[in-house]
C-alpha cells in the first residue's frame, strides 16, 4: 500500500498513537478512512467522466460521418430529380446522335415557304395518245 512495507506502516501507527493519544486515535482513523474513501470516489467519477467524454467524441465523429453521407445522398437525389438537368442531358444526347451520322449524307435544306394565294390553279391537260394503228 502506497509503496510502504509492513514495518513502515507500523512505525507510522506508533507515531500516530504517540501524537494523538489513545482517546483521539479512533476518530482520527475514521477521518482518514473517510478521506481515502472520498479520494477514491472522486477518482472514480473523474474516470467515468473521461470515459463518457471519450465515448461522446466517438459518437460525435460517427454523427458527423452520417451527416456527410446524408448530405451527399441528398445532393445526388436532387441531381437525379432535377428536371432542367435531365432536359439538358437529353438535348445533349440528340446532339451526340446527330454528330454520329455519316458525313457523306447531304444535309437537308430547309423547305422553301410556299406562297399562299386564293387564285385558281390551271389544270394540266393530259395528252392522250391516240392509236392510229388498225389491226
Amino acid at each position: 500500500m502506497f509503496g510502504m512495507g509492513f514495518t513502515e506502516i507500523l512505525i507510522v501507527a506508533v507515531i500516530a498513537i504517540l501524537f494523538l493519544g489513545p482517546d483521539k486515535l479512533p476518530s482520527a482513523m475514521v477521518e482518514i478512512a473517510k478521506f481515502f474513501r472520498s479520494v477514491k470516489k472522486t477518482i472514480g467519477t473523474v474516470k467515468d467522466s473521461l470515459e463518457e467524454e471519450m465515448n461522446i467524441t466517438d459518437i460525435k465523429e460517427e454523427a458527423l460521418a452520417y451527416k456527410k453521407e446524408l448530405l451527399s445522398a441528398s445532393d445526388d437525389l436532387k441531381k437525379a430529380t432535377d428536371v432542367t438537368q435531365i432536359g439538358a442531358s437529353l438535348t445533349n444526347l440528340d446532339d451526340d446522335f446527330s454528330d454520329d451520322e455519316p458525313k457523306l449524307k447531304k444535309k437537308k435544306e430547309p423547305a422553301k415557304p410556299e406562297k399562299v394565294t386564293f387564285e385558281k390553279k390551271e389544270k394540266k391537260k393530259k395528252i392522250e395518245k391516240e392509236d392510229n394503228t388498225d389491226v
